[in-house]
């Protein structure tokens, strides 16, 4: 047993992460000046037990006013358990908003100061002292799984946290049948989110009407509004969460993490108003991890490249929970259901093992899985291209899904929905000018220069419907709600469910709305991200913004036109279908202008007796919208890299990077490229530089930007993009999501890229990050092996 102090957020105050929530204005009101800051002690230890817990000196410093631990928060808050209904076999130990009895991962957190001050705050986190009872920590999912490992929270029957297999068709027969099998073994090196702005929270609760107001820097208000009512034990309309316009989220603020709970419930405890905000340290020992996975995949083709047959076992490192409410399986689920997505097969089959271990929980990540799945698939068909001699364009177009197809699902379940991969790779191959790259490739080679191309199909998962977290009795809206109405001004008024963390899916949807009803963007109000004032609603996960919050809003739009232009159409003692409205105002059928939309509102809201019909038609539209068809809709595309590798140093400097792209209807161009180049970005930075290392004792050893890597502008090649437009035939938009299209298959290509620049050496990576030491390794590996 030891006596030692906590790890703190912060060893000294930090103002430059205050000032990214501060700065922007949106907590300068009277509550946040008067807010106390809250600081954490979390665990310095992958795994111990608390055995006792000394305050009173830090109760005792200058400028506190609490000092808090999971004793005091039982009082107002129940501890929350993720539990999966159609998924039984899966378990996760209860979890508290402080631990409470044992830590079971590094940062975890532990007791909490609430001070005038985040230094005075963090000073006396210092002075905190607890006796902790050291136990061993399960770091890696491979030491996890032994069958005499250590447990990993005393409170599991063991640290298999999920087993799940698939199979179809008959894919034994597939592989003794095939021509040719092709095999590989991936490391996938856990990452987290890095988002500019971290997690942050204020937190008040009024004593007198039981009331809590949250204002949140996460992705889904309405989710959190109801996760704050249940585990507070108050009425649903007691809860309000506002989740102003965020500086990134990439699905990581999605979870309901214990510290904010604390937050949250420090402020029921003390009746007044407090405030967190994550520094950069905290964020990477609490932020949600993701990708952390060992896969061995198998492929079997015939002689001509048709591909026969998949298999491929997945060995997952959850954390030490699976995170809250929504799980922390879906990044091991679709590495396994979204491989080979984009193509024809005969026979699949795939086992995931998910084990708790002793680090930071994983969750949700941009794209959640589907890198994973698309790297193994795209790695195995250049292996498979490479040993029979075809080029690996030719041998991909043979095999693609078929397009045009209303619905039909690959052969591991995915819903594909009217593809276009085809047109997608004709493009991709005219627009990078494929054949003179592989010329120029094939010529320096001869000169000891190692380029390489790498190709990589993809299927996106977006706008996803109740028939994910439906099933699994998870309290997620999948439906996307517009409140449209004409204001006594004239101005529309756009009330929205979607949240915006910096996509520009407002802007999207002020384009909807003004381009619907004949107004500028400029006159459309948009409200969003507070459960008061926004309609219910899921809020930002899935690439769901425009495919079904636009597709709400034109909805509502075209009915809140048909209200105007009937009033419109009484008042001027004419039918409505003879008016339109432009540039604000309305239009007959000679094109002159007869009234403005003030002129109609101000009738409508002061004059109503003046207008001749028996009913008034609202001005005050709301629709709401999800795909019950459809489980999601599937964006697809391709994207291409070329890279040069140093087989001296084991550097690899990227030369260009290619996407062609078939998100439906394109609303604003400039918005989804830039979707798309952000997120080509953080793909690529997952296959050459992010990783969160830990040591054996499952310490982190690189929790700041200084060792944790990510790609620079200087780093990054021009990105170029394109389209294929497919509207899907189920709305009336037309939209797909494309919001982690370019992270779904940038690291794939890569990964294609590099492996195709080695192939003289006879050298093939196989671990993610591609370092220079690991090229170096193959490098060496490769010609060891031909000695």
């Amino acid at each position: 047993m030891t006596k030692v102090e906590g790890l703190v957020g912060a060893r000294v105050a930090r103002p430059e992460a205050r000032r990214l929530v501060e700065g922007r204005g949106r907590y300068t009101d009277d509550i946040s000046a008067n807010a106390g800051h809250v600081a954490f002690l979390r665990s310095p230890h992958a795994h111990a037990t608390i055995e006792a817990i000394d305050v009173a000196a830090a109760a005792s410093s200058p400028g506190v006013i609490a000092v808090v631990t999971a004793t005091d928060l039982e009082r107002v808050c129940k501890p929350w358990q993720t539990r999966l209904a159609a998924l039984p076999n899966h378990v996760s130990p209860p979890q508290f908003p402080l631990a409470r009895n044992e830590v079971t991962w590094q940062g975890e957190p532990v007791a909490a100061v609430v001070a005038a001050s985040r230094a005075q705050a963090e000073d006396a986190v210092e002075r905190i002292v607890i006796e902790w009872g050291e136990l061993p920590a399960v770091g890696s999912p491979e030491a996890s799984a032994r069958p005499k490992a250590d447990k990993v929270n005393s409170a599991l029957p063991g640290n298999l946290g999920f087993a799940h297999d698939f199979s179809a068709g008959d894919p034994a027969a597939a592989f003794a049948a095939a021509d040719l099998v092709v095999e590989h073994d991936f490391t996938f090196g856990r990452q987290t989110g890095v988002t500019l702005e971290p997690r942050s929270i204020l937190a008040d609760f009024d004593a007198r009407l039981r009331k809590l107001t949250v204002h949140h820097s996460h992705q889904v208000p309405n989710q959190m509004r109801d996760i704050f009512a249940a585990q507070f034990d108050l009425p649903f309309a007691n809860v309000q969460v506002i989740v102003p316009d965020i500086g990134g989220a990439f699905g990581m603020k999605l979870s309901a993490y214990p510290d904010e709970m604390a937050v949250a419930a420090i402020a029921i405890l003390l009746g007044r108003p407090v405030k967190f905000v994550a520094d950069r340290l905290e964020s990477f020992v609490s932020d949600v991890h993701a990708r952390e996975m060992k896969v061995k995949a198998r492929l079997a083709v015939d002689v001509h490249g048709t591909m026969q047959a998949m298999d491929i076992s997945v060995l997952h490192g959850m954390g030490a929970y699976s995170s809250y409410p929504r799980g922390s399986l879906g990044e091991g689920l679709q590495s396994v259901h979204m491989s080979a997505a984009p193509y024809r097969l005969g026979a699949f089959s795939g086992n995931l093992r998910s084990y708790f271990q002793n680090k930071t929980p994983s969750g949700v990540l941009r794209a959640v899985g589907q890198p994973i799945a698309c790297t193994v698939t795209e790695q195995l068909i250049d292996l498979a291209a490479r040993a029979l001699g075809l080029d690996p364009a030719a041998m991909r177009r043979r095999n693609y899904a078929r397009s045009g197809e209303q619905l039909s699902r690959s052969i591991a379940g995915t819903a594909l929905s009217e593809m276009s991969l085809d047109r997608c790779h004709d493009r991709l191959l005219s627009l990078m000018n494929y054949d003179a790259l592989r010329g120029e490739r094939d010529a320096l080679r001869g000169r000891s220069i190692y380029r390489g191309i790498g190709l990589a199909a993809f299927i996106e998962q977006t706008g996803v419907g109740p028939q994910l977290y439906g099933p699994l009795d998870v309290r997620v809206s999948a439906h996307e709600t517009c409140r449209l109405s004409l204001e006594p001004n004239g101005e529309i008024r756009c009330a929205t469910s979607v949240t915006d963390q910096g996509q520009g899916t407002l802007t999207a949807l002020r384009q909807i709305v003004g381009t619907t009803l004949g107004v500028g963007i400029d006159a459309v109000d948009i409200v969003s991200g507070d459960t008061t004032a926004a309609p219910f609603g899921g809020g930002a996960w899935a690439s769901r913004g425009t495919a079904l919050g636009g597709e709400s809003a034109l909805r509502a739009a075209r009915q809140l036109r048909t209200s105007i232009l009937a009033i419109s159409g009484s008042i001027l003692q004419t039918q409505p279908d003879r008016l339109r409205i432009e540039a604000g105002m309305i239009v007959n059928a000679a094109g002159l202008a007869q009234l403005s939309l003030a002129d109609v509102a101000a009738a409508a809201h002061f004059r109503s007796h003046t207008i001749p019909l028996d009913e008034l038609p609202s001005l005050d539209i709301t629709e709401r919208y999800t795909s019950r068809d459809l489980p999601y809709f599937a964006s697809n595309g391709v994207q291409a890299a070329h890279v040069e590798v140093d087989p001296g140093l084991g550097t690899i400097k990227l030369l260009g990077f290619w996407v062609v792209d078939d998100c439906g209807t394109v609303i604003n161009p400039l918005l989804v490229d830039e979707q798309i180049r952000g997120g080509v970005v953080q793909g690529i930075g997952a296959a050459l530089y992010e990783e969160c290392i830990y040591n054996e004792d499952a310490q982190l050893g690189n929790g700041t930007l200084a060792d944790y890597l990510v790609p620079m502008a200087g780093e990054m090649p021009d990105i170029h993009v394109a389209h294929i437009e497919t509207p899907i035939g189920k709305t009336e938009l037309g939209a797909r999501g494309v919001g982690e299209a370019g992270t779904v298959a940038a690291a794939a290509a890569v990964w294609g890229a590099v492996n195709d620049a080695l192939s003289p050496l006879g050298a093939v990576v196989t671990q993610q990050p591609i370092t220079p030491e690991h090229v170096l390794d193959v490098i060496e590996a490769a010609r060891s092996d031909r000695l």
